[in-house]
């Protein structure tokens, strides 16, 4: 995307301030009216001190300009906030735009994607944009008023002088153009330098502990200076050029300013023009180049606001998740049918082919099989994360392709785990997947689950607020989990391995919580110790995406097959 196309993308979307932009505009006008109005007042009092004028005459006319600069200044502080208003606007707007994006993007868009590169478009990128939005839109508003109105006064006082200003106007312009497009590149370098190193500082963070453990610290260190060093040198670069626009423009115009002052004083020689208009024209002739300097100055400021709308533009250009379906179920049972599927994350490379597989209602279905067997894959193209390369995947005889994505995973409740509680009350957390839940049906379901005991117990019951480093137990936080999902009340459930990080005790508490939510529904569990699906009605054994045996437990250790290697390797080990 050019720079044309994205300013012009910016520019639609400020139609939604018209108030603010047109009284941005109104108060630019007044601004710059008022200030151009002063030269002649500078003027008027040079000509009334040479001319010898009385005391009483000056200071009159020198009440007259401070009541001027008054006004010009009230006139600025609105005009600023009125694109404030804009710019914040604006950049609320971007971060609202772009939160909605990433709920419609397909999960194989964030298997691509740094998070810590997408949270410095939220954060860094709309920040920029919105700078240069406020800076560039402010200079343009009073620059264009300030160019029309110094070139007015400037005609009333002598021509052949404003002739010279305005010749030397395209030099400053092309001179600000090249500077401006050579940097271009270096502002975009800067921006997705800056997106990578944010990206590693988060995954360093993250895993810090397991850093420290394997004695990596060193090496995540040096690929942070490696990535702060590309960082470092692309800004050098940007900034470098950024930096050469203010001073070549302002020598362009420091030279015409040169000329015009000597061409007023060989008019003065001749009698030709006052020394009072001399002083307005000259005064009026820096107003005039004043905007272009300005824009000059703002430009490595724009350029950076530039790059960041490319990246920020890129990110709401991303193909969304096809919403082409609409249809509902009320009332499911929990009858699942896959004809003939097949898929892949690379539609060249396909994990899963010709994939056919029938589960009645009730069903206890356990999943097992090596890690990148399939066995993710599986609840993936369930839940429509991803789309089918062929084959039909049914609930209760319907396509889930032709049900809404929303419709469909309402009917399905997950205990991975990876236990994501989020931040907020206790009470809103078992809430989740239940909005309208009233507290007597969460206090039921966190009794059902075993889990009101130990919430009564903290310091403000259902009201006590978590965050990411609360201070919950791992079975703690499963137990919520299980109360969230109970509530829902789904046809369907999908478990995964919940208590493999548990001791004994909270193991036990959490099995107990699950087989009264597993009562009479179909479910299906990711089994990594097999002692825990010994009971499932049917065992599915997954490699390289495919199921290569079914049946249940005592039926698949008769065969003796991949299932029975698997289980021996856990409970049978070799004689010492």
């Amino acid at each position: 995307m050019n720079i044309q196309k994205i300013l012009q993308r910016m520019l639609a979307d400020i139609r939604h301030f018209r108030f603010a932009f047109l009284c941005s505009l109104v108060f630019a006008i007044a601004a710059t009216l008022l200030n151009l109005y002063a030269p002649l007042c500078i003027g008027t009092i040079i000509d009334r001190i040479t001319a010898q004028k009385t005391p009483a005459d000056i200071f009159s006319q020198s009440f007259l300009l401070i009541i001027v600069y008054l006004l010009y200044s009230l006139t600025i502080w609105g005009m600023m906030l009125a694109t404030n208003h804009i710019a914040y606007s604006f950049g609320y707007a971007m971060r609202t735009a772009l939160i909605k994006k990433l709920e419609k993007l397909p999960v194989s868009f964030y298997d691509t994607q740094d998070h810590g590169d997408l949270m410095t478009r939220f954060s860094n990128d709309v920040d920029l944009m919105a700078d240069g939005l406020l800076q560039g839109l402010s200079t343009l508003l009073s620059g264009i008023v300030t160019v029309i109105a110094a070139i007015a006064f400037m005609f009333s006082i002598n021509l052949t002088m404003t002739i010279i200003v305005i010749l030397c106007t395209p030099l400053t312009f092309l001179v600000g153009k090249i500077i401006a497009q050579r940097s271009h590149k270096y502002f975009v370098a800067q921006a997705n330098d800056l997106g990578h190193l944010n990206a590693h500082t988060q995954e360093m963070l993250h895993g810090l502990r397991t850093l420290k453990i394997y004695g990596q610290e060193a090496a995540a260190y040096q690929k942070f200076q490696s990535l702060n060093q590309t960082l470092y040198q692309s800004g050098q670069k940007s900034q470098f050029y950024g930096s050469l626009v203010n001073p070549s423009t302002r020598l362009v115009t420091n030279m015409a300013y040169t000329i015009v002052g000597v061409s007023g004083a060989i008019l003065a020689l001749s009698q030709r023009i006052s020394i009072g208009n001399i002083s307005s024209f000259l005064l009026y002739s820096n107003q005039f180049s004043k905007p272009f300097n300005e824009i000059s100055g703002v430009m490595t400021q724009l350029q950076s606001a530039m790059a960041s709308a490319q990246r920020v533009f890129a990110l709401l250009d991303t193909g969304e998740e096809s919403s082409a379906d609409s249809g509902t179920i009320t009332s499911v049972c929990g009858h699942i049918s896959f004809s003939h599927v097949s898929f892949g994350y690379d539609p060249y490379h396909l994990l899963m082919q010709d994939l056919c597989l029938d589960i009645p209602a009730g069903s206890r279905i356990a999943i097992v099989g090596r890690t990148g067997a399939g066995k993710t894959t599986f609840i993936n193209l369930l839940m429509r994360f991803y789309e089918l390369n062929s084959g039909v995947i049914t609930l209760d005889g319907t396509d889930i392709t032709k049900m809404s994505r929303e419709d469909l995973r309402c009917h399905f409740g997950m205990v991975l785990q990876d236990t994501f509680l989020g931040e907020d009350s206790i009470y809103q957390i078992i809430a989740y997947g239940k909005k309208n839940a009233t507290k007597e049906e969460i206090i039921q379901a966190a009794k059902q689950s075993g889990a009101h005991e130990f919430i009564k117990k903290l310091p403000q019951g259902y009201d006590t607020q978590l965050n990411s480093n609360s201070f919950l137990s791992q079975g703690q936080r499963q137990l919520l989990s299980i109360t969230r999902v109970m509530l829902m009340d789904p046809a369907i459930l999908i478990l995964d391995e919940a208590t493999s990080n548990m001791d004994t005790r909270s193991e036990a508490h959490v099995n107990a919580a699950m087989e009264k939510l597993m009562q009479g529904k179909t479910c299906f569990v990711i089994a990594h110790r097999l002692s825990t699906i010994i009971d499932s009605d049917r065992i599915l054994v997954m490699e390289q995406g495919s199921i290569i045996e079914q049946g249940t437990h005592e039926e698949l250790l008769t065969k003796q097959g991949a299932y029975a290697s698997l289980y021996n390797s856990q409970f049978i080990h070799p004689t010492k």
